[in-house]
């Protein structure tokens, strides 16, 4: 990979892992409501996990949604499923002290297996490996993207968490924190309005 492939690549790994998505929304919900420690492992899940998925997808796992392209409604509306549910939980934490005691941040294996059924997530994926990663020495290649994307996302994605934590002391009240939630409900639901315009017209015939 030559200096310029590796440093576009670094700046669209930039760009893509800093930028509002559910990840970083449900990052930021979880910072707020149970502490940057708490939320480590589902930081973690996420880097790793997309990492990981990045790496499936550039050994042939993308393949299959090039033979098999009905796949594509199918992951969106089973992510959108997903994704409503998880907007559902967060709008109905109600106050930290009661987080504490009845609500669990999520794991590192949910937040690794969310990625494979995150819209966002397979389109950053498959953008990076087939851009990003040249034929000659290709699985290197892939390995590569893969670990540049670990690390540039881990750092993005402990700000969005690490600006939830610094919302804390405003957010001590249950009021205010229940705005917050419903607020990080809404967002990840408006996260969902670009794959209605995705694929709207498919399920409407076209």
């Amino acid at each position: 990979m030559s200096p310029q492939l590796f440093s576009a690549l670094a700046a669209f790994c930039l760009v893509s892992s800093i930028t509002p998505g559910p990840n970083n929304t449900m990052l930021m919900a979880s910072g707020a409501n149970f502490g940057f420690r708490s939320t480590l492992p589902h930081m973690l899940g996420v880097s790793l996990g997309f990492g990981f998925m990045v790496l499936a997808v550039g050994l042939g796992l993308g393949q299959i949604f090039i033979r098999f392209p009905v796949l594509h409604p199918v992951l969106a509306i089973g992510g959108g499923a997903y994704m409503l549910w998880l907007a559902w939980k967060i709008a109905g934490a109600h106050g930290l002290g009661d987080l504490g005691r009845t609500g669990q941040p999520v794991t590192f294996l949910q937040a690794a297996g969310f990625q494979w059924i995150n819209p966002k997530a397979w389109i950053m994926g498959v953008t990076a490996v087939t851009t990003y990663a040249p034929q000659t020495n290709y699985g290197r290649n892939v390995v590569l993207v893969s670990l540049i994307f670990v690390v540039v996302n881990a750092p993005c994605i402990a700000a969005w968490a690490g600006f939830g934590v610094s919302l804390r002391r405003f957010l001590d009240r249950p009021e205010r924190l229940r705005a917050f939630n419903l607020s990080m409900a809404l967002l990840l639901v408006l996260s969902l309005v670009p794959l209605i315009f995705e694929y709207a017209p498919t399920w409407g015939g076209r």
